[in-house]
């Protein structure tokens, strides 16, 4: 069994070589790799491959029906844990370019952050899960356990095609855990463990009647509007006092644990300065709803857009022929998309047969984890060893990650271990990470190695 002595030692290494492990992020940065618009995708998965080759890890470019996966594998500490690490090298569209204080893809240091699109989401992240496997190689030759990586090249556009490929490659991909380092830290600052992720549908609501838009004096009260039609059925979907009334939905909810219920109770939470960051008077209703309650175990229907009619300067007394909604449904551990996804369907026929229900490409079913899986606690030593602080356990992760291909189809337990900064600024502009979070998640993935290294396999 490896010392206290091995793993400092490694993090000695990662002290002398800050500087350089900065530049080489940097160096990243620089290359684009936005899915959406397949640009840079094929350059930075060679690039990958490349990169991972040389540190040692047996590498390659894996085809699917989209963006490729960029797999890389050791696997020579035969009785030790095999732990799969998630990430992926895509990232969103910069836009709006007009709002970045400097250049999306000319990485820039201020006041101790690194901005950059992609820094946090999720390049910087799951580049030093890479350099934490180096710095293994580097000090002693080996790894404590075995590692697979798994890149993707799809997350940013709602990873259609890892399914798929989990299920055709389950002898490559055959591990005892999933760890995704993703996402921010709690919003206290202060480091966590999440044991899942809530699932995602979106759907569209379309609506037409008359075959033009038309004067809203000549014709008001005559001809029907799409809008008011569209507001009528989203007043039957969700009530005022926060209720999603669509039958059905909450059929298949897991309640949580008494163990999870614990978990949120001991989270930090000030919802005053929570509101107060937001600009808000009040939180959505239900307002006796638990914050954490909401955001780990309830499932939610948003109005992403609205579009339809006048929205221009002054007035213009039209009635229009036509209007749009977008929602997404944030789910929940057991919840089925395709079946929510029926569930919405036949609410929209039963309440507005006229209105055109149309469900996006987009999908995630959720995830979840036992607090009491055996790979907790070596999980919370890796932090305090890294960071000199208990984590936080977290039942499930606020948004959708597609950790559900490692719980339902690999069958084995799947944690996300966040390293950005709450103010990361994912997916908008001026997307940034602080130099502290990046050599603390690099330590972190030093130390979830070693600690998993001392583990026999299961």
């Amino acid at each position: 069994m490896a010392s206290p002595d091995t793993l400092a030692a490694v993090f000695e290494h990662i002290e002398a070589n800050r500087g350089a492990f900065l530049d080489r992020l940097i160096a990243y940065l620089r290359h684009p790799s936005i899915s959406a618009e397949n640009i840079g995708i094929a350059e930075v998965g060679a690039l990958l491959v490349e990169m991972l080759t040389e540190i040692g890890l047996e590498t390659s470019l894996v085809p699917t029906e989209g963006h490729p996966m960029v797999v890389a594998r050791w696997e020579k500490a035969p009785g030790k844990p095999t732990v799969l690490l998630y990430g992926h090298y895509d990232v969103q569209p910069p836009d709006p370019l007009d709002k970045w204080v400097s250049p999306p893809f000319e990485p820039t240091i201020r006041d101790g952050r690194i901005y950059a699109r992609g820094v946090g989401d999720n390049k910087g992240q799951h580049f030093a899960q890479i350099l934490a496997i180096e710095s293994h190689f580097k000090v002693h030759g080996t790894l404590p356990c075995n590692v697979i990586l798994l890149l993707e090249g799809e997350e940013e556009i709602g990873s259609p095609n890892i399914a798929g490929f989990v299920r055709a490659n389950k002898a490559m991909l055959k591990a005892d855990l999933a760890v995704t380092a993703d996402g921010p830290r709690h919003v206290s600052g202060a480091a966590a463990i999440k044991f899942g992720s809530r699932g995602v549908v979106s759907f569209e609501l379309r609506c037409r009647h008359a075959v033009r838009d038309v004067h809203s004096g000549n014709f008001g009260g005559v001809v029907p509007n799409p809008i008011w039609t569209l507001v009528h059925l989203l007043g039957t979907m969700k009530n005022a006092a926060g209720e999603i009334t669509i039958a059905g939905l909450h059929d298949d909810i897991e309640a949580p644990t008494q163990e999870e219920l614990a978990a949120i109770e001991r989270l930090p939470l000030d919802i005053e300065a929570v509101k107060h960051s937001l600009g808000l008077a009040r939180l959505d209703a239900p307002a006796a709803r638990p914050f954490y309650e909401r955001l780990c175990f309830r499932p939610t229907l948003t109005i992403n857009g609205f579009h339809g009619g006048y929205g221009g300067p002054g007035t213009k007394t039209v009635l229009p022929n036509e209007a749009l909604v977008k929602c997404d449904i944030r789910l929940v551990e057991a919840q089925d998309p395709q079946d929510i996804l029926r569930k919405v369907a036949a609410h929209v026929a039963l309440h507005a047969p006229e209105v055109e229900f149309v469900t996006a490409d987009m999908g995630m079913q959720p995830s979840k984890t036992p607090i009491a899986s055996p790979y907790t606690a070596p999980l919370r030593r890796a932090f305090v060893a890294a960071q000199g602080e208990e984590p936080l356990l977290i039942p499930a992760g606020f948004g959708s990650l597609p950790g559900y291909v490692f719980t339902r189809i690999l069958g084995i337990p799947a944690f996300v271990t966040p390293y950005a900064n709450p103010d990361e600024a994912n997916h908008a502009p001026n997307e940034n990470l602080t130099l502290d979070c990046f050599y603390s998640g690099l330590r972190t993935g030093a130390a979830l190695l070693h600690e998993l290294g001392q583990l026999e396999a299961s």
